[in-house]
């Protein structure tokens, strides 16, 4: 049988040095390191949480409006109840939910998606208007039957100019012709 002989004071302190400064470097890389990274899917959760948050702490509700019947509504009493009932979530419909709205046809409803397609949700009635076709009498016609939940972005002038293209009066265009 074999013993093995017993360290000596320098062994000790060299074992007791070599120890510390191995449990110190772990302590050191320990604080270092960064906490772990988590999915995307919760990345997405809670960015889209932040979101909500933030809207209900700006106190963003929609009020009820009442507004006169307009021509369309007249016309088709039960049509405009039917749609009036159930409000359409514009940043999700599809062509034929839209095209159900009174006043908006089979070529504007595509425009409307062709418009969320590529420029992202409207978030808000504002930036509608930036749509072809839809300027503020639409808007407010649509008002009340619509709604966005998308998030909100920057619009400009609020339907006054975002929808219209410069348009020759009938004067100028005779002079034209001539």
């Amino acid at each position: 049988m074999q013993y093995w002989p017993v360290p000596t004071t320098g062994e000790k302190k060299a074992l007791w040095f070599l120890a510390i400064v191995m449990l110190s470097g772990s302590v050191v890389r320990l604080c270092r390191s960064t906490p772990p990274v988590a999915s995307a899917d919760e990345a997405a959760l809670d960015a889209q949480l932040a979101r909500v948050d933030s809207v209900r702490a700006l106190g963003h509700t929609r009020k009820p409006t009442r507004e006169r019947p307009t021509a369309a509504t007249r016309q088709r009493p039960d049509t405009a109840a039917d749609t009036a009932s159930a409000s359409v979530d514009l940043d999700h419909a599809t062509e034929a939910e839209i095209e159900a709205l009174p006043g908006i046809g089979p070529a504007l409803a595509h425009r409307i998606v062709s418009f969320r397609d590529s420029a992202g949700a409207f978030g808000q009635i504002e930036a509608l208007c930036e749509v072809s076709g839809i300027g503020p009498a639409m808007a407010k016609r649509l008002r009340p039957l619509v709604t966005f939940t998308g998030p909100r972005r920057p619009v400009s002038d609020e339907c006054s100019a975002a929808s219209r293209s410069p348009r020759a009066s009938r004067g100028s265009r005779a002079s034209e012709s001539r």
